[in-house]
């Protein structure tokens, strides 16, 4: 069965409105011959004549006198339907994201992110998820609207991304430890017993890398998967954690911070999310709220 062709709709509605071939092909922009035989295919398409000829002019038929409020009503609604999204009211919003976060950015950035989102959207909910890998699956599959995490390799085309901050490595113990009182030396700092951050294990990660060049290398005694778990150890013994500044501040209250003796390594933290989220009005207005509250804090 043949499609029928809806541009028929738009032309319909302005010959009724307008009561005029020459007056409606004048509003689209066609020839008085394109606009005849438009109107011809409307009455094979409807089974009626439409507009007939009175006098001098054209008066409707009782069937287009029917259609007339309905295809207007067609026409403005696919009007609506193909404008981009209006702005939406925050106050009214009701919704759910899932916001799946390395290990410390919650306990960083968690605080600040719900309050700027609650005091313009109470509706809205924030749903956080520890990321226990780079899998970027779970944003395909809508499971997980946003993301963030260090981009090593470059994304799918799919997924997109903005820059949230820098961080940079910086070696914590608790007050009693040794390495709390004195300079830091690259000597000291490799020779303490340290516990080592990887969801890989026992391998070596960007500090032993820029350690590398200084001719030493750690001491480590213990691996965990998370930032936060390092702390723990390291509040509880004489343990080494080299983690990103930023990331771990609130995990970290109360510790000592220690400035790395060689060229401590960065990373950028990014915020990533799917393509086909990026015009959603309420996901670009969350994602402004992430980076606005990352970039501040």
């Amino acid at each position: 069965m043949a499609q029928p062709d809806l541009n028929l709709l738009i032309t319909l509605d302005v010959l009724l409105e307008e009561g005029s071939v020459t007056r409606a092909g004048q509003r689209l922009a066609l020839s008085p011959s394109a606009m005849s035989r438009a109107l011809a295919r409307l009455r094979r398409a409807t089974g009626d004549p439409l507009l007939v000829r009175a006098g001098r002019g054209l008066v409707p038929t009782p069937r287009a006198l029917e259609l007339r409020d309905r295809v207007r009503g067609v026409v403005q609604e696919a009007r609506e339907v193909l404008r981009p999204a209006a702005r939406p009211d925050l106050a009214t919003v009701d919704r759910a994201f899932a916001l799946r976060a390395s290990d410390g950015f919650v306990e960083q950035f968690g605080p600040a992110l719900v309050a700027a989102v609650g005091a313009q959207a109470p509706g809205v909910r924030l749903w956080f998820l520890r990321k226990a890998d780079k899998d970027t699956a779970p944003l395909r599959e809508g499971s997980v609207d946003l993301e963030t995490g260090v981009i090593e390799d470059a994304p799918p085309p799919d997924v997109l991304n903005a820059p949230l901050f820098t961080d940079r490595f910086i070696a914590v113990v608790r007050p009693e430890h040794p390495l709390a009182e004195g300079p830091l030396t690259t000597a000291r700092y490799a020779a303490a017993r340290h516990v080592h951050v990887s969801r890989r294990g026992l391998v070596d990660g960007l500090v032993d890398e820029a350690l590398r060049p200084t001719g030493h290398h750690r001491h480590v005694v213990a691996a965990v998967d998370g930032f936060g778990v390092a702390l723990a150890l390291v509040r509880a013994a004489d343990l080494v954690a080299t983690v990103p500044a930023r990331h771990t501040a609130a995990m970290r209250q109360g510790m000592a911070a220690l400035e790395l003796p060689f060229r401590a390594p960065e990373v950028t933290v990014s915020l990533l999310w799917h393509a086909r989220l990026d015009t959603d009005p309420v996901h670009r207005w969350l994602r402004a709220r992430v980076i606005d509250v990352c970039r501040a804090g």
